[in-house]
């Protein structure tokens, strides 16, 4: 994402472009948790591909959040002159903001650990498949390689088709 510029942001010089610009940054901050929600609400049920079928609109919200923040911060002054109410606005929405970003961090997190735990527990079921047992115990005969139990390990193959 390339940072906008001084002349690029706009400039706050009275009552009516403080409301817009506050305005226009809640509205972007408002999507973005919209969608963020959506995305942990499917995520927590198990619907991946539909929780993360919205990437780019998320990206997209993101970078026109931070530009809003940009220009937030280059008309600090001016706000806090013509809006200070929606500086205060902005300060409760963007705490919200936060809870939902660390909401939606833990779901992605779960997730994750579920599927790693699924995809080992997978694995080891197949590897224990193809090790033979001796006596009810296993046992890895001698490798032609030199290597023991290394040279019977297959990788692991997964079917998206089932």
């Amino acid at each position: 994402m390339q940072r906008p510029t001084e002349n690029q942001l706009p400039r706050v010089t009275d009552r009516a472009g403080a409301a817009t610009l506050v305005s226009a940054v809640m509205a972007s901050l408002d999507a973005l948790e919209a969608l963020l929600a959506r995305e942990s609400g499917h995520v927590r049920v198990g619907r991946l591909r539909e929780g993360l079928a919205e990437t780019e609109r998320k990206t997209s919200l993101a970078s026109t959040y931070l530009q809003g923040l940009e220009a937030i911060k280059a008309n600090a002054i001016a706000l806090a002159r013509f809006a200070p109410e929606g500086i205060a606005a902005l300060k409760a929405a963007h705490a919200r903001f936060t809870q939902s970003v660390e909401t939606n961090q833990a779901v992605l997190a779960t997730a994750r650990t579920v599927s790693e735990g699924l995809v080992k527990t997978l694995a080891d079921e197949m590897n224990r498949a193809r090790t033979p047992t001796v006596y009810g115990r296993p046992s890895q005969g001698p490798s032609p390689y030199g290597r023991s139990g290394v040279a019977r390990s297959q990788p692991l193959v997964l079917s998206r088709s089932l």
